[in-house]
């Protein structure tokens, strides 16, 4: 039961808000302010609290409810894959640069002394070799040392000389350029623009000298020490460039233009360089984009007005904004518009006087920034790192101010616009001087009050960093600055800064203006710094600015930066240090365990519990590095710093709370409103950033081959996927040998600590989070292992023999697919087969290919999918061998036995497959057990015949069961076609089919027809039915035809009708008899005479002796099946009468007759209904008496009537119709129902009859008919003698109306002859006595005396009387 559902005391209704006095939330839609929020507290609502959930708040839990999949609905793997993605979303939202650097200044540095917390860390340092001083010694004009870290190059210049060499190098070759004519004044390394150059050539060397600039191709390739050799070409490109003292030189890395500035003046040129030349254009020329013209310096000088030259001393390019920023001699900045026709204006000039102008209005007065200051240089910032801040420049006060340009209005300038307003956004002033006194801090309060809140402690005067020579910024925000110390020394030192990552992402307290916490640390270098450059590639976590600064996201996916500082000693490397190795190095440092605990609390405090988590997860799982005594970066691998790592991770991780706040109602179940620990958030952290990169990425790619074809390569190298697999091996292997000790995975045993029920609710909660992760790494790991396969073989071969389907799907698969998704799987099953298949038709054993892949990626090759292989490598050898040589047909068998092994396992592919060798086989009878068999494997639950059995409703879930089934058995019928075919079309005219193909038929249908799936069978049945195929039935004799044809038959009459004579054809008539007689009373739209036609069948057919029954008992007996029959028989037939009357029936009009015949001719009515609504309205009075004697109708009121009416009747209709004497009429309806009621004593009651009858002669036909008519209509109705005689006599001593007077001798004379020819019947029988007996004798002879003394008996009656006297006297 969850928590939520025993809270039913407290009604669950919606409220305005927390409390009934929280005010409801505003109807009103919220719309965007047109003003940029800079608002500290508006961006901290933005972020999550530093132990903020990544996966499954309780908001997030109800608005994921009426999504695509209930969360409770997810599988452990999706669930976990629905966990990276939060969490990479929670990283994708990392605030960008101007949400934390806002407008105004700051001071805000944590300068760590100690080494283990710093954030730079010196690597290595390398020696100039002595070859180069040896060189420099000869130098007569100028030399200058320079650096290209990008390819671990340095370089000196010596007079018209240039030496390279490989700074990591033990013992480096130089490799010179000594073609100059000219002392060399400037070198730079560019990317040259794509399809100038052959691809060889990866850099351009620009080296400019007094004379001219010449351009030299750069060959880099990768050596086996890990380092970069080159080669340079001459590429007879050059530009004259006397006048110009060529010193700064740039380009583009985006469209590979190169500018280049001098001495002389302000002018920027470009060098612009082609593969071939063009009218009017040499392949190689200078454009100048300034237009300034010819220096005006020496001519002034003649007036005396001689001033210093104003200079560029620094290009920079920002290829995001294609902008071109120029720096001054003077400190003023010029910033240039790259146009996308090629043109290159200037755009913007702000003199360093008109920015300290906007600085006055944001600080106090400072010494540090005064119109004497020096900017020294300028860095731009891309617009993937700040959409509004564009610049950073450093001062010589060790100041740092950041610009932002506008264009036009308040939004930051685009590409497509030239930015016309550059403003002061922000100035970071040097940390304070520890030495040095606090009476320059700001003071001022006032007006100024906005912009310095919190800034009461910065020293505007400190003089730190004073001189700075030189300065950088490298994205996400590492700032180098190189200063004198001491001031009035030549030896320099370095200050290093770089945001803190953590505490900007998960600031401390929300409800405090965010700041820009900084942190740095100085490194002494003595020597003066020559040139610095970045030697690894250029950071950025993701390309916009929102999450582009994350250091943390890419610490286990991106190698940490480093630069490369040059100065007269040496080239001296500075690594940035990750927040992992900070934890490990403050663990591997911090003294005793006090000292760790007080380390690890630190951490906690200043970077949360989810990130101290993550990283001490990752100190765990060796992730952390260090720099060894030998300078070389080694992972920490001391057991007491991973096991306390270890010990962090497990023991303050946290633990799950419940949110008691977010139970709304009773929809959400309890343990979705669970947030997991930050132990689990630590690992989901850990997890998504060790497979960012490729978590959203395509497996493969297609590209064009050397050879013109498509080719498929991976999206990643293999050796990055490699990377990321041993990471999750080991946080696996950690995960599964520290599970007893972490709760969530310690098992059911961790139920028993707990004490109520929320304890209980929390604890299933981080279960199953814990879980879904576990299970994620171990489904990464194999996949990557699967890819790592796959591109082991060769993957175009593989990739073209998938259907174009699967090829499509293959195109857009992405890792995450394939990590989580089940149709990902399926597609990576079908390449492991194809795999598989290539191999096998190479000749490759399939045990050793199907080994490996089951050793390498378990979950894509199984156990079973081993099986599926060995088995379609011996069909195929089978096929080698020939299908019908005996080791053909064993191998046939071997295959089945295995197919059938792992039916369960086998996809609809893998079946068709092997139907389709085995039909080419003509192996039709394993076939069709093996369909069979994957048939039953599907539904082992029967759902599909529990389906048909409840007559397949249409809306149930069963369905798709039977559905799945119905697909199997699709195949079956392939085989029978193809076996039926084939004995066909092999059929000798004379001889018939072959021998083989005979028996082999009749193996197939042998297994058809034995086979116990009643769903199969059903299936079939409706085979044959739909391909009139239906007396295939009667030849079967399979317990499942009878049930089906049941099923079937209250929705076909055909397959009623079958089924009765499948009974018919085993001997089961009584069963037969039974179906007919429901045929007859179905609903079915039988006319009347088929309904009769049934019952007449059922009645013969109950009347026959079963041999054989199909159904354990019957429903009905015999006799009782009998008597039902010849009852409904006899109401049809009444109805049939009914319906015969009424077609001849002149009364009906021709609207109302088809009405009428309508509900006549169709199902048999009641007998009752026939009466009432039928017969008795109609004036049927025959008909009435039939139905008198069917309904066993004894009322001899209305019998009597019925009768009379009906002898009215007879007799007006013969009297109108003249054809027949009424009497003759009379008689004739007498006799017929005489005939249809016998045996019915009640309905032809002769004591009524006869005298109604009797009356009828005297009152109608007196003297028309012969005597004795109606006598002798009774005795031919086989009316015994002594009942005609007993109604006769009563009549006679009656002396009713009208059988008085005269009329009694009408009724002598039939008595006369009743007696007369009782009599001869005596006679003729043989009887010793007459009538009967000496009882009928007496009885006779008084009656009859007693008509010869009436005086109205006529004569000859009296005549006949006496002769009869006379026989009975004489016998």
């Amino acid at each position: 039961m969850s928590l939520t559902s025993t809270q039913t005391a407290t009604p669950q209704r919606k409220l305005p808000g927390g409390y009934i006095s929280t005010p409801a939330q505003s109807q009103r839609i919220a719309q965007p302010s047109i003003f940029r929020s800079n608002s500290s507290s508006a961006l901290a609502l933005q972020r999550k609290p530093s132990s903020g959930a990544l996966v499954n708040t309780a908001s997030q839990s109800q608005q994921q409810v009426s999504g695509a999949q209930a969360p409770q609905d997810l599988s452990p793997v999706a669930r976990g894959a629905r966990t990276i993605n939060d969490a990479l979303a929670s990283e994708s939202r990392y605030p960008e640069l101007d949400s934390y650097v806002g407008q105004g200044y700051s001071a805000e540095y944590d300068l760590l002394d100690n080494s283990a917390w710093a954030p730079f860390q010196r690597v290595k340092n390398y020696d100039i070799p002595e070859q180069i001083f040896e060189q420099a010694n000869q130098s007569q004009v100028a030399t200058a040392l320079g650096l290209f870290a990008e390819i671990n190059h340095a370089y000196i210049t010596i007079d018209s000389s240039l030496y390279l060499w490989d700074y990591t190098h033990p013992n480096p070759e130089l490799i010179g350029y000594e073609d100059s004519t000219s002392v060399i004044t400037g070198v730079a390394l560019i990317k040259p623009r794509p399809g100038v150059f052959v691809a060889a050539i990866t850099h351009l060397l620009v080296v400019a000298s007094t004379s001219e600039i010449t351009l030299i191709g750069v060959a880099t390739t990768a050596n086996p020490a890990g380092g970069k050799s080159i080669d340079l070409y001459s590429t007879r490109m050059a530009v004259p460039a006397k006048g110009i003292s060529c010193t700064q030189i740039t380009a583009s890395q985006k469209s590979g233009r190169i500018f280049f500035t001098g001495r002389a003046n302000e002018d920027v040129w470009e060098l612009t360089y082609s593969q071939e030349e063009r009218w009017f254009k040499s392949r190689c020329d200078k454009i100048n984009h300034s237009k300034q013209g010819y220096d005006l310096t020496g001519a002034l000088s003649i007036f005396g007005g001689r001033t210093e030259t104003e200079y560029i001393k620094q290009l920079a390019v920002d290829d995001t904004r294609d902008l071109l920023y120029t720096l001054s001699s003077k400190s003023t900045i010029r910033v240039y518009h790259i146009r996308n026709d090629g043109s290159v204006l200037l755009a913007l000039t702000r003199p360093f006087t008109a920015l300290l102008s906007n600085i006055g209005h944001m600080i106090p007065r400072t010494d540090l920034l005064v119109p004497s200051t020096e900017v020294v240089s300028l860095s731009p910032i891309p617009a993937t790192e700040s959409s509004r801040l564009s610049l950073q420049l450093v001062t010589s006060s060790g100041c740092r101010i950041f610009l932002s340009a506008t264009s036009g209005s308040y939004f930051p300038s685009n590409n497509s616009s030239a930015p016309s307003s550059m403003q002061v956004h922000h100035v970071k002033f040097p940390p304070k001087d520890p030495a040095g006194s606090s009476e320059g801090q700001a003071q001022q309060q006032g007006s100024l009050g906005g912009y310095q809140a919190n800034n009461a402690a910065v020293d505007l005067n400190t003089r730190v960093l004073t001189p700075t020579t030189m300065g950088t910024r490298y994205p996400p925000g590492f700032s180098l600055l190189v200063a004198r110390y001491p001031p009035d020394t030549q030896q320099q030192r370095l200050f290093l800064c770089a945001p803190d990552s953590g505490q900007i992402k998960m600031p401390k307290d929300p409800s405090q203006p965010t700041k820009y916490p900084e942190t740095a640390q100085y490194i002494q270098l003595g020597m003066p710094v020559q040139d610095f450059g970045r030697a690894t590639p250029p950071f950025g976590a993701a390309k916009a600015p929102l999450g582009f600064a994350n250091e943390l996201a890419v610490q286990f996916d991106a190698s940490a930066t480093e630069i490369a500082i040059l100065s007269s000693s040496g080239v001296h490397t500075i690594r940035r240090r990750r927040l992992v190795d900070i934890l490990a190095a403050a663990v591997r440092y911090g003294g005793d365990n006090d000292g760790r605990e007080g380390e690890m609390k630190k951490f906690i405090r200043l970077y949360g519990r989810s990130e101290s988590a993550a990283s001490a997860l990752a100190v765990a799982c060796g992730q952390g590095s260090d720099v060894t005594n030998d300078e070389r970066i080694a992972q920490i691998t001391e057991p007491e710093v991973i096991d306390f790592a270890r010990e962090m991770f497990i023991q303050h991780g946290g633990r799950p709370t419940f949110n008691e706040n977010s139970v709304l109602d009773n929809t959400v179940p309890a343990i979705d409103n669970v947030r997991t620990s930050p132990r689990h958030e630590g690992i989901a952290l850990y997890l998504s950033r060790i497979v960012r990169s490729i978590w959203k990425a395509p497996v493969c790619m297609e590209t064009a081959s050397p050879t013109g074809g498509l080719q498929v390569i991976p999206t990643f190298p293999l050796t990055k996927l490699q990377s990321i697999q041993r990471s999750l091996n080991a946080l696996q292997e950690f995960l599964e040998k520290n599970r007893t000790s972490i709760e969530g995975l310690a098992g059911p045993e961790a139920l028993g600590r707990v004490s109520t029920k929320q304890e209980e609710v929390t604890l299933q909660a981080e279960h199953r989070a814990m879980n879904s992760m576990v299970q994620l790494v171990s489904s990464i790991i194999e996949g990557i292992a699967f890819v790592l396969v796959l591109f082991d073989e060769r993957v175009d071969e593989i990739v073209m023999s998938l259907p174009e389907q699967s090829r499509g799907k293959l195109k857009q698969l992405t890792f995450e697919q394939l990590f989580s998704s089940i149709e990902a799987r399926d597609l990576a099953k079908e390449l492991v087969k194809a795999i598989v298949n290539r191999n096998i038709a190479s000749g490759a054993n399939v045990d050793t290919v199907a080994d490996a892949l089951r050793r390498r990626c378990g979950s894509f090759c199984s156990a079973d999918d081993v099986i599926i292989f060995k088995a379609q490598e011996l069909v195929k050898r089978a096929s080698e061998a020939g299908a019908n040589s005996e080791q053909g047909r064993a191998w046939l068998n071997e295959s089945l036995r295995l197919f059938q092994k792992v039916a369960g396992a086998l996809s609809m592919e893998h079946l068709q497959w092997a139907v389709q060798q085995y039909t080419g086989s003509q192996f039709y009878a394993g076939a069709i057990h093996l369909c069979l068999n994957v048939a039953q494997e599907s539904d082992r639950a029967n759902r599909a015949l529990n389906w048909l059995r409840e007559n397949s409703p249409p809306d149930d879930a069963r369905k798709e069961a039977f559905d799945r089934r119905r697909a199997v058995y699709d195949f079956i019928f392939h085989v029978i076609n193809a076996v039926d075919t084939a004995t066909y079309e092999n059929a000798h005219p004379q001889d018939g089919p072959s021998q083989l193909l005979m028996t082999r038929r009749e193996e197939a249908y042998s297994v058809i027809n034995e086979s116990t799936d009643e769903v199969f069978q059903t299936v079939l049945f409706d085979q044959y039915l739909a391909n009139d195929q239906a007396d295939r039935l009667l030849e079967l004799s399979s317990p499942f035809v009878v049930a089906y044809l049941r099923r079937r038959m209250n929705d076909s009459l055909d397959a009623a009708d079958l089924l009765w004579k499948y009974f018919q054809a085993q001997s089961a008539y009584l069963e037969a008899a039974s179906v007919q007689l429901e045929l007859a009373k179905s609903g079915f739209p039988l006319t009347l005479s088929h309904r009769i036609s049934y019952l007449s069948r059922a009645r013969t057919s109950a009347s026959i002796r079963s041999t054989n029954h199909l159904i354990s008992s019957s429903v009905q007996s015999r006799h009782s099946l009998l008597r039902e029959i010849s009852d409904l028989l006899n109401v049809a037939q009444i109805q049939d009468d009914c319906l015969q009357r009424f077609k001849s029936d002149g009364r009906l009009s021709e609207t109302r007759r088809p009405q009428v015949l309508g509900q006549l001719d169709g199902q048999i009515k009641d007998i009752g209904e026939l009466f009432n609504q039928y017969a008795d309205q109609a004036g049927y009075h025959d008909i009435c008496l039939c139905i008198y004697a069917v309904a066993d109708h004894r009322n001899t009121a209305d019998i009597a009537a019925t009768w009379q009416a009906l002898i009215e009747q007879t007799h007006a209709e013969a009297e109108d119709s003249q054809e027949v004497l009424p009497w003759e009429s009379v008689a004739s309806k007498v006799r017929t129902l005489a005939v249809r009621l016998r045996g019915s004593e009640a309905v032809f009651p002769v004591q009524i009859l006869l005298p109604m009858l009797e009356g009828y002669a005297v009152e109608y036909q007196r003297g028309i008919g012969p005597r004795g008519w109606i006598v002798d209509l009774f005795v031919e109705a086989e009316v015994p003698y002594e009942a005609l005689f007993s109604a006769l006599e009563g009549m006679w001593h009656a002396g009713e109306v009208p059988f008085q007077g005269k009329q009694r001798g009408v009724l002598a004379g039939e008595i006369a002859v009743l007696c007369d020819a009782w009599a001869r019947e005596s006679e003729k029988r043989g009887e010793r006595r007459l009538f009967g007996g000496d009882e009928g004798v007496a009885a006779v002879e008084e009656l009859l005396g007693s008509i010869a003394r009436a005086g109205e008996t006529e004569t000859e009656v009296k005549r006949l009387v006496e002769r009869l006297l006379g026989r009975v006297a004489r016998r």
